[in-house]
């Protein structure tokens, strides 16, 4: 008796659809490089909103982090991953924690509790003026703020400044005078200045102490 020569299911049915079923573990590998391909390309973005909200140009924000301006150009558009000492230089320079960058932000939770003794320092190019943060970072949220204090004869420079978004600034004590679009606003201790950061604006404390405010941006969605 002649036995019959086993078929393979591919003479059949064609190709062998047993070989394209994924299994279990492909599927979770799949989810995984998905995962970190997500974490991956959140950096860039995290980067230039937190650049952004310190008002810092990319030469500034270069010559903190010791990081060509190129280099977080590319990061920040991303088209480039840094590697683990660049992405430490610019979480120093923008004093986060590594963890910030390459956390899931899809689990954040959109809460920021800033206790009074940690408050984080805020970069600003300004001689005289003190920002201790205490808000949340620009990812969830659109605005930052920070309590500012402002030494006698500070100010915002010779050159007007004009951004995008909005200022929101309450004397806590002292006095801050402002010009915006050439109308002059002087605020003394419980006064508040609301304005839209188009128009040409400076800042000066024309006093004899230092004032102290809460200064908040918003920024431009």
């Amino acid at each position: 008796m002649l036995r019959e020569k086993p078929v393979a299911i591919r003479d059949v049915k064609g190709p062998d659809v047993t070989a394209k079923r994924p299994t279990a573990g492909s599927a979770r590998s799949n989810r995984l490089d998905e995962h970190v391909d997500d974490i991956v390309s959140s950096i860039g973005p995290k980067v230039r909103q937190l650049r952004h909200s310190q008002r810092l140009s990319l030469q500034q924000l270069a010559v903190k982090a010791d990081v060509s301006a190129a280099a977080i150009h590319k990061i920040e558009r991303s088209d480039m991953v840094p590697t683990v000492t660049t992405l430490l230089k610019i979480a120093t320079a923008l004093e986060r924690p590594m963890s910030y960058f390459v956390e899931d932000s899809a689990t954040d939770e959109p809460v920021a509790f800033t206790p009074a003794g940690e408050r984080p320092q805020v970069f600003t190019p300004h001689a005289g003026l003190r920002l201790d943060g205490v808000s949340g970072p620009y990812s969830p949220f659109r605005s930052a703020a920070a309590v500012a204090t402002v030494e006698p004869g500070a100010d915002s420079g010779s050159k007007l400044l004009v951004h995008p978004g909005e200022e929101f600034v309450f004397v806590l004590d002292g006095s801050i005078c402002f010009q915006i679009a050439g109308k002059t606003y002087r605020l003394d201790s419980g006064d508040a200045l609301h304005f839209i950061g188009d128009q040409p604006h400076h800042w000066a404390n024309e006093d004899k102490l230092p004032a102290h405010a809460v200064w908040v941006a918003l920024r431009d969605t």
